[in-house]
């Protein structure tokens, strides 16, 4: 009586029955229909008749459960409670109101906290099975993967990192999505500039991939920037230090855009390979 009040479970049956039972019956004569009308065109039946129908069902019923087992109604156990407030906060908290995704906060793109193990895969509301991902990653996510993004993308900032967030988001001239675009403030040479993520990352590997995409993205754009406003570059050098012993002084990831004019060194050839001076020329 209760399922009878309740219109999104009559509308699903409604569907279920539409989708199997009725094409079936109608295949083989048992009812006609016309619209959304359906009728019996079966002729009334006996009593026994019907009887020996119902038994029929039964036996059919019992012999599916046996081949199937109990976990046929496993979908009845699983929590469909909306994530309590506490747990979101705590959660969010967690994440440092970021996406563990692809880093962009709630200023950037909503917010949503996810369940990592889905709910229709016997996933909890506890906080060890949340996570915050922006409404664009969780659409991507769905529900059918279980990895759990908050092992891959830290949300504390190092002691060791220089660029504290109100500094360089001051320095700021150029943003695309998840990056942010700085000068150089020991250029070497003019209009040298430097990608980083908004989020902290130490360097370049911890960047997650639409990071990564969205600096690339910003790279084009500043290059053509670049090459318009000044004539004279002819090239870039493109490259990132990661690691103390890989000349990495500035324990933030960041890309360095330089706009290479000619004649600015004798002899460019080897280019990158300067990192070892003796090994740049080959």
């Amino acid at each position: 009586m209760l399922l009878v009040e309740d219109e999104s479970q009559v509308l699903y049956y409604e569907k279920r029955i539409k989708k199997v039972p009725v094409k079936v019956l109608k295949k083989h004569g048992v009812i006609t229909s016309a619209g959304e009308l359906v009728s019996l065109s079966a002729k009334q039946l006996t009593l026994e008749q019907r009887a020996h129908i119902r038994m029929l069902c039964e036996q059919r019923l019992q012999s599916f459960v046996q081949k199937r087992g109990l976990s046929i109604w496993d979908y009845r156990m699983l929590e469909d409670d909306p994530v309590p407030d506490s747990l979101r906060y705590l959660a969010l908290k967690a994440a440092g109101r970021r996406c563990q995704l692809c880093g962009v906060t709630k200023n950037e793109r909503p917010l949503d906290v996810d369940h990592i193990i889905p709910r229709n895969r016997g996933g909890k509301n506890e906080l060890a099975n949340l996570q915050v991902l922006c409404s664009k990653c969780n659409r991507s996510k769905r529900d059918e993967d279980d990895t759990d993004f908050r092992l891959v993308l830290p949300t504390d900032r190092s002691a060791g990192c220089s660029f504290g967030e109100p500094e360089f988001q001051s320095r700021s001239i150029a943003e695309n999505g998840t990056v942010l675009a700085i000068e150089d403030k020991f250029p070497v040479t003019p209009g040298q500039i430097l990608i980083m993520p908004k989020r902290h990352a130490t360097d370049t590997f911890d960047m997650t991939a639409q990071e990564r995409q969205h600096a690339d993205e910003l790279l084009r754009v500043l290059r053509v920037t670049i090459a318009a406003k000044d004539p004279r570059v002819v090239g870039f050098n493109v490259g990132a230090n990661c690691g103390a012993d890989a000349g990495q002084t500035v324990m933030h990831a960041h890309i360095h855009l330089i706009p290479r004019r000619r004649g600015d060194l004798d002899d460019p050839r080897g280019g990158v390979r300067g990192v070892i001076p003796d090994k740049r020329i080959y």
